[in-house]
């Protein structure tokens, strides 16, 4: 076996360990300071995921509020629309236009598929085959003022009206 030879003196040993250690103390130093940026990068995360949930759901109610507006605009223009002498066709185009501003919003509110496909059909209705719709307007007015009281029945009443048009005739 070979000999390990001992030139190292104990000052040059000590100055080596103390090196060591300030090593470890500077690496120490910066884990601690990389964890600290981690944890608020993680904090900052969750505060703007928070903020845009908060706005989203601002953006969506402000979208049903408009989508309400319309559907209101659009029932109290069949009642002008019904209790109306002249000028029918103008009067029924005001109509077309409050279903599009409906359909519009309709299409932009989450979770609303099933809506969204009824009014989009009674869009096509309004759109495609005014002289059946002009006959029945009466009871479009009843299933919107089922739908402005939030009753659900109003969008199966217009269900039945859509499946109810003959799409053959005009």
């Amino acid at each position: 076996m070979s000999k390990i030879k001992k030139k190292a003196t104990a000052d040059q040993l000590v100055n080596y360990t103390y090196r060591d250690s300030g090593q470890e103390y500077i690496m120490k130093k910066k884990m601690i300071r990389a964890i600290i940026l981690m944890i608020l990068s993680l904090i900052a995360l969750v505060v703007f995921i928070a903020l845009y949930l908060a706005e989203s759901y601002k953006i969506q109610e402000t979208y049903r509020k408009q989508y309400k507006k319309h559907l209101t605009t659009l029932n109290n223009d069949i009642e002008n629309y019904l209790n109306a002498d002249g000028d029918l066709e103008f009067r029924y185009r005001l109509l077309v236009s409050d279903i599009s501003g409906a359909n519009s919003f309709a299409f932009l509110i989450d979770d609303f598929v099933d809506k969204q496909k009824t009014i989009n059909g009674l869009f096509t209705v309004f759109l495609k085959y005014p002289e059946q719709t002009r006959e029945r307007l009466s009871e479009v007015k009843e299933a919107l003022d089922d739908i402005l009281a939030n009753l659900d029945k109003g969008y199966d009443k217009i269900d039945e009206f859509i499946e109810s048009i003959n799409l053959k005739g005009y």
